[in-house]
């Protein structure tokens, strides 16, 4: 995998903030682990090895996305264009 220097975080650490901002919005809407595992689908070990670790099978994040009602921007995710010269902005070329 090539790693892009201008980004300095590594995939672990993309997991593992990923991860934090799962579980502070689970605290947000004031559910258990357990809670959240049961309204999600996903089991309560995933959600505690996620939220410890930052491992996770996509279908569950997709799952947990869904509860926490932010799917619409995992859909987005790989939506917008990526331009690799201005040249390409300015003809809206991709």
């Amino acid at each position: 995998m090539e790693y892009n220097f201008l980004n300095n975080k590594t995939p672990k650490e993309i997991q593992l903030e990923i991860a934090k901002d799962v579980k502070e919005r689970r605290k947000e809407l004031k559910l258990t682990q357990e809670e959240f595992a049961k309204k999600s689908g996903v089991s309560f070990g995933s959600i505690k090895r996620f939220e410890n670790i930052g491992e996770i099978s996509l279908f569950s994040l997709v799952k947990i996305t869904i509860i926490l009602n932010c799917e619409d921007k995992l859909l987005l995710l790989f939506k917008q264009k990526q331009y690799n010269s201005i040249e390409e902005i300015i003809n809206g070329k991709c």
